[in-house]
C-alpha cells in the first residue's frame, strides 16, 4: 500500500504506466476501487492510497467500491451478511 502523500506525481504516473499500481482507495473509509472511479478521483490526497492488486487491498481490510466495482461489492455484501 502506497499513500498518495508519500509519492510524487511523476512517480505515481510512472507506477501506473508500469502497472505497479492498479487500484486506489480511501484510507479512512477502507474502500478500494479502480483508478478511473469518479468517487476515488474526488478524494483528498491525504486520504488516498494505492494498491498493486485487488488481493493486496482485501488483505489490508479494504472493501470494494459500490460505484466502480458493483459486482465485487455485491459479493462482499453477500459474504458479510451471512
Amino acid at each position: 500500500m502506497i499513500q498518495h502523500i508519500d509519492i510524487t506525481d511523476s512517480d505515481l504516473r510512472s507506477k501506473i504506466k508500469l502497472k505497479e499500481i492498479c487500484f486506489g482507495g480511501n484510507r479512512n473509509l477502507k474502500i478500494y476501487g479502480t483508478l478511473q472511479c469518479k468517487s476515488g478521483k474526488r478524494l483528498k490526497r491525504k486520504n488516498r492510497v494505492f494498491f498493486s492488486s485487488e488481493n493486496e487491498a482485501i488483505n489490508k481490510g479494504f472493501r470494494p467500491c459500490g460505484h466502480c466495482m458493483k459486482t465485487e461489492y455485491k459479493k462482499w455484501i453477500y459474504l458479510t451478511t451471512k
